[in-house]
């Protein structure tokens, strides 16, 4: 039996990763469906309440059930920056190659420890509920890899001796922080 679910993003990748997870019966439906946009005001302090915020709001046009994450990057040199403010640290215009280059420099002779951090939420008639993901990793001296987008030329993670955009994309699905927040919801449905 197909299921139809939304997911509150219009990111190809999210949608991609969303799809591999949830299995070839589920129909999977973005923003890019909506007859008319919608307006989001992401105001929260933590990835809990932005990813709430925006499965809440979608759920509230398309009555049936919603799946929206919130994400980013937390480097432990930096006060846990740039947090929930990932994607608009520094600007949102400015490059990742410009803001990977500024936190290299802000981590120098510090500790380097860092985590990317994924907290997806779910609402459905019955319920609301978020499912946290991390994955532990250091940022590295310098940008290496092409794979992958926003701070994962700078993500090391140990177990494979490298940054994330220096591996295939099934490796990087294998650890990741939507992959993990995900797994906790497929987990939380069997039980």
């Amino acid at each position: 039996m197909e299921k139809t679910v939304w997911i509150a993003t219009s990111n190809t990748h999210k949608l991609e990763e969303f799809q591999e997870m949830l299995g070839k019966n589920v129909i999977i439906k973005s923003f890019k469906d909506l007859k008319e946009p919608l307006e989001i005001v992401e105001n929260g302090t933590t990835f809990e309440e932005n990813a709430m915020i925006k499965a809440k709001a979608l759920y509230a046009v398309v009555h049936e059930p919603v799946f929206a994450d919130d994400s980013g990057i937390e480097v432990d040199a930096m006060d846990k920056a740039p947090g929930v403010y990932s994607a608009r640290f520094m600007g949102e215009d400015t490059s990742y190659e410009i803001k990977n280059n500024y936190i290299i420099k802000q981590v120098e002779g510090k500790d380097r420890t860092a985590r990317y951090v994924c907290v997806i939420a779910y609402v459905d008639e019955q319920s609301e509920k978020v499912y946290r993901g991390e994955v532990e990793g250091e940022i590295y001296d310098r940008q290496l890899g092409s794979n992958g987008f926003g701070y994962d030329p700078i993500f090391y993670y140990p177990p494979y001796q490298t940054t994330l955009a220096n591996v295939s994309d099934e490796k990087k699905h294998a650890i990741s922080h939507r992959g993990a927040a995900l797994r906790k919801f497929l987990e939380d449905r069997k039980s």
